[in-house]
């Protein structure tokens, strides 16, 4: 059976919680997490949901595409993760849309040293802010953070959008961008999921 972008994502949080229940606690946070195995094996895959700030993004008119691990499971990567990465354009008249649905999910804003920072549309004008919530944690980066010789911001104009069966729609990067942008990061996760992406 084919499932849709979202019903894919669905599984893939149910696989996640079950694969994580009763596991001890490491302390360890997306942030940390391993640069073969991805961030499935941190405290943070324990609570890992991301529809709630997805909805609060789609509600609050954010222009933020899913990037990262949780864009490869939306073109059917079978690989979990525990975080949840997003890609905006960084102008300053669209930080408030992002600002307003971090707060609705309850997200608290955090630099790059994991310190928390005064919430709000200012918080987000740098190239890259962590956020977490009780049910996500993970990146909300600009075209302004390093992506090697990448240039990102056309990928933004190029996002696919996925709708669930209640209406909620996400933004999600193309296949063969999110191939490219694994190939420029070049982490070891990153290329062994390119690999996956090629095959699909």
């Amino acid at each position: 059976m084919n499932r849709g972008p979202l019903e894919l994502l669905h599984h893939a949080v149910d696989r996640t919680r079950a694969l994580t229940r009763g596991r001890p606690a490491t302390g360890r946070t997306h942030d940390d997490a391993d640069p073969v195995a991805g961030s499935l094996a941190t405290d943070s895959a324990q609570r890992f949901d991301p529809f709630p700030l997805l909805r609060a993004l789609d509600a609050a008119g954010a222009r933020a595409v899913v990037i990262g691990q949780v864009a490869g499971i939306l073109h059917g990567s079978t690989e979990l993760t525990g975080d949840l990465d997003l890609l905006w354009d960084g102008a300053p008249e669209h930080a408030g849309a992002l600002a307003r649905a971090f707060a609705a999910a309850g997200c608290t804003l955090l630099d790059d040293d994991h310190r928390p920072v005064p919430p709000g549309p200012q918080a987000l004008l740098r190239p890259k802010v962590q956020f977490d919530s009780p049910q996500v944690s993970g990146d909300c980066c600009t075209p302004a953070l390093p992506w090697g010789a990448l240039p990102v911001r056309p990928l933004l104009d190029r996002a696919l959008t996925a709708v669930d069966t209640d209406g909620l729609r996400v933004l999600y990067l193309r296949r063969d961008d999110l191939i490219r942008m694994r190939r420029a990061l070049g982490r070891p996760k990153d290329l062994r999921r390119a690999e996956e992406l090629e095959r699909l």
